[in-house]
């Protein structure tokens, strides 16, 4: 009894299906007829103004098909679409340039056909179910020859009638049970060919995605080098060069002056400290000593405390993560704080990080005045680099007047 409850149902919403998709054709035909006068009037100027926004309607009626597809396959139908910029004529082809236009129109033109055949299909079932209980008015109207044929069998009589009523009813239902869902199927498949992105489009803008953040990270990486051996160069080394100059002056004077050699031995002990302290900066540039002794936790605490305007910093489920996944998050908190203080003439701040499901979330917000930009030296640039090189996701959303809000999302699996 559950299953052929069960069965009923779809077959309720395999019907709601066809017909949401029969709501559709006129719309279709609205987009369908615009973007074929838009096209063909391209070669003029105003064609190519109008053409994009004909695109965008058919997006949008494409979108409404998906959404009915993914509502019965039970999984989502993407498709993923190139960006309308520029100006009229970069605009003009980008959308004729883009795969997706045309797999939209071939949907739209085939929804025409085919959405109407498949609700009327559909209703014919229902038809066919309604027309078995009528069968005795039927067979009871002043018909010729006072009878109704089913398949060559006469219903001409009661006993025939109530034979024949509930075997007609339930052979229909049956029927109906498979072929409704079938043809919801058949309409969201065809809907999935034709609206998905294929999976070889996707694989290769993956690979080029990968490839550019790949670039990005070595490009990162040889800059983070070139800046260690810089920092040793310019600065460590110089002062070890220093310290054994003066040992050496030191050395040779410590029978002639011994009073000069201490004094030079003293300045090479102070040389030493600062050096010492100019290597610990340069390590923890490198991998900051307090992720390895209090995790990110105790880090985020820390780089709260040292931020000049106060931060509310919290930290909810998250434990010891990779080495590397630690210190990329560190970073991004320091840089975006950094940024806080210096940028956005903010009273208050708030950092909230957490992790669940192998994914970090990283959130900065403060109240100041907004309108960050990645292309004016504030760091955020190198954020979303670092980031993109963890196959993570960066967002920052900073109107004018703010608050502004960067959000990270960094794999920790």
């Amino acid at each position: 009894m559950i299953g052929v409850r069960r069965r009923g149902w779809q077959a309720v919403r395999a019907t709601g299906r066809l017909l949401l998709g029969l709501l559709l054709v006129p719309v279709c035909l609205i987009g369908l007829a615009l973007f074929l006068l838009t096209f063909v009037s391209s070669a003029t100027f105003i064609g190519l103004i109008i053409l994009p926004y004909v695109v965008r309607l058919n997006r949008w009626i494409a979108g409404r098909g998906r959404r009915v597809a993914a509502g019965w396959l039970g999984r989502p139908v993407t498709a993923e679409y190139a960006t309308i910029e520029g100006g009229v004529l970069a605009r003009a082809r980008i959308v004729l340039g883009d795969p997706m236009t045309w797999r939209d129109t071939a949907w739209i033109a085939g929804h025409i056909v085919t959405g109407p055949i498949l609700a009327a299909l559909g209703l014919g079932v229902w038809a066919a179910l309604g027309f078995g209980p009528s069968l005795p008015i039927w067979w009871w109207a002043p018909l010729p020859e006072h009878a109704v044929y089913l398949l060559g069998f006469a219903v001409d009589s009661w006993p025939r009638v109530i034979v024949a009523v509930p075997l007609l009813v339930a052979a229909v239902a049956t029927a109906g049970s498979y072929v409704l869902p079938w043809l919801a199927t058949a309409e969201a498949v065809l809907t999935r060919l034709l609206l998905a992105t294929p999976e070889r489009v996707r694989l290769a803008e993956r690979v080029a995605e990968l490839t550019e953040t790949r670039t990005a990270a070595l490009d990162a990486h040889g800059a983070e080098l070139r800046r260690i051996e810089r920092d040793l160069h310019d600065g460590a080394q110089a002062r070890l060069v220093s310290i054994a100059m003066r040992l050496g002056v030191a050395e040779r004077m410590l029978a002639a002056d011994p009073d000069q050699a201490a004094t030079l031995i003293a300045e090479a002990r102070l040389s030493t400290e600062e050096t010492m302290t100019e290597l610990r900066d340069i390590i923890r540039g490198m991998y900051p000593p307090i992720l390895a002794d209090r995790g990110l936790p105790g880090a985020v605490a820390a780089l709260a405390a040292r931020c000049p305007i106060p931060v509310a910093a919290t930290v909810t489920g998250v434990d010891r993560l990779p080495a590397a996944v630690e210190a990329a998050a560190y970073f991004v908190v320091a840089e975006a704080l950094t940024n806080v203080a210096r940028h956005s003439a903010a009273a208050t701040a708030t950092v909230h990080v957490s992790a669940a499901d192998d994914l970090l979330t990283l959130r900065v917000s403060d109240d100041g005045r907004g309108g960050a930009d990645e292309t004016a030296g504030t760091g955020l640039a190198g954020i979303r680099r670092r980031v993109a090189a963890f196959d993570g996701g960066t967002d920052l959303s900073s109107p004018p007047g703010g608050p502004t809000t960067l959000t990270v999302e960094l794999p920790c699996g």
